[in-house]
């Protein structure tokens, strides 16, 4: 097998990573590299361009994800024809795209779907119409640009006492969703870090430090959470994790694992942790699960969250608790930026928070899901031993392990033909497994008659039958 030619220049600041990727996709789109020409192995390839095999699976990573290569398990990657491209037509295109927007299905198991039967119209219209008021002619003008002090007080409040952080309100950074967070915490931490995520995770995040142009490394989950062990020989100084309810998996970070992350966090001066508490409101069994903020004992651990699941994705509002010494940093770097929530917003929530009616619908809201769980999880029973669940402990979804020899991506299209649209494991991998395919499903959308019918549709067009059944 012949060696690639990649000219890598480490005296420049764009990471070696991204010089290998964008090289290698204008030869395969020039066609220099032809259609199914196995590629070298990381390891050769990282010891021939004196590189780390990170370096290549991170170039690999990308370029699979984009389809110019795929990944044949215990075999290699591979380039894939993509000349035809070329030749679709724009027109074509175009009602393409909109014949795939348009495209309906009947049960969508999508793990970012709330329950919007449930939402508190009558009580969140009051405060918008009180907000919305001559009284309140100054919040059409420009806020602190961090948010304003009303919803900042209440959100410190609130994880004060739901999660044990331990903040203050000037602590409290408001932003439009955690991707417009996400940047701002990479350019705080400097062009030096080195971020480890969690592998599967979450993949806008993961998108968010590519297109930053940081280096991310990816980190085996396993039943206990990240591997901080790999983590610790990783060389990363940041750890991205979600360590309540990982996501996708669903597993918690084991309490060892946890001492051993905020002491990873703690042994070195610049190591931090980026905690995303994305769904902690909902946890069915058991006692809270405590933050690692509240853990922190050296100010290493910047907190993430956002009441896209709480409330509802549309709010577009999230918040980061930055600890003091990147509080300053965070303050000198956006002297001049404004709040990217309108105030209005902020206010209705404010008082929302205030007069204890988003306390009264998390526990409305985490009696419904866990009766949402429950129906799904029975059902699910029902098909033992040819299917398993894991995660059940928490959140909106869960993950479903198919016990076949059929792989995922043709139980994904089976499930479309009979229109339920299903999410398998590995599109939250860097790079995709084989064995046993597994899925996301999320029930926060679907009523409890839905799930049940979802369910049984979806084993269908599996061809899986009841264990009581004979079929």
């Amino acid at each position: 097998m012949e060696m690639l030619l990649i000219k890598l220049e480490k005296s420049i600041n764009t990471p070696l990573y991204e010089q290998m990727y964008n090289q290698l996709r204008r030869d395969i789109t020039d066609g220099k590299l032809p259609v199914g020409m196995k590629l070298p192995s990381k390891r050769k390839l990282g010891d021939f361009l004196n590189v780390s095999q990170t370096t290549v699976e991170l170039a690999y990573a990308q370029l699979a994800a984009e389809g110019f290569i795929s990944s044949k398990p215990r075999k290699g990657f591979y380039v894939q024809a993509i000349e035809e491209l070329a030749y679709v037509q724009p027109m074509q295109v175009a009602e393409e795209m909109v014949t795939e927007k348009i495209v309906d299905v009947s049960f969508d198991f999508s793990p970012g779907k709330i329950d919007t039967e449930s939402f508190p119209f009558t009580q969140w219209r009051k405060y918008a119409k009180d907000v919305m008021d001559e009284s309140s002619r100054n919040l059409l003008l420009l806020g602190h640009p961090h948010g304003d002090w009303e919803l900042r007080q209440e959100i410190s409040r609130y994880l004060y006492h739901s999660r044990g952080v331990d903040c203050i309100p000037e602590q409290v950074i408001i932003g439009s969703g955690t991707e417009q967070l996400m940047p701002l915490v990479i350019r705080v931490l400097g062009t030096e870090a080195t971020y480890a995520i969690e592998d599967p995770g979450y993949p806008l995040t993961h998108h968010v430090f590519f297109h930053n142009n940081r280096v991310a490394i990816p980190i085996a989950v396993d039943e206990e959470g990240m591997d901080v062990s790999l983590l610790q020989r990783s060389g990363a100084t940041v750890a991205y994790v979600t360590p309540s309810h990982q996501f996708p998996t669903g597993s918690v970070l084991s309490a060892s694992r946890r001492t051993a992350l905020l002491n990873w966090a703690s042994s070195v001066n610049g190591n931090f942790i980026i905690e995303d508490d994305y769904d902690s409101e909902f946890r069915y069994t058991g006692r809270p699960i405590p933050s690692l903020q509240g853990m922190d004992k050296g100010g290493n651990v910047i907190y993430l969250s956002t009441f896209s699941k709480s409330l509802m994705p549309s709010l577009r509002i999230a918040y980061m608790v930055l600890p003091p010494v990147l509080l300053n940093r965070y303050e000198k770097a956006f002297i001049h930026y404004s709040a990217t929530v309108p105030r209005l917003d902020q206010h209705i929530l404010a008082r929302f928070m205030a007069d204890g009616h988003f306390s009264r619908h998390l526990n409305r809201m985490r009696k419904i899901y866990k009766r949402k769980l429950q129906v799904l999880t029975e059902t699910l029973a029902s098909y033992a031993p040819y299917v398993s669940f894991s995660g059940d402990e928490a959140g909106m979804h869960i993950i479903l392990t198919v016990h076949t020899e059929t792989n995922e991506k043709s139980l994904v299209l089976a499930a479309r033909k009979a229109s339920i649209r299903v999410y398998g494991l590995n599109e939250y991998r860097t790079v995709a497994q084989a064995g046993e395919p597994s899925f996301l499903l999320g029930f926060g959308g679907l009523s409890t008659e839905d799930i049940t019918k979802a369910v049984e549709d979806l084993m269908k067009a599996w061809n899986i039958c009841k264990s009581e059944s004979t079929c």
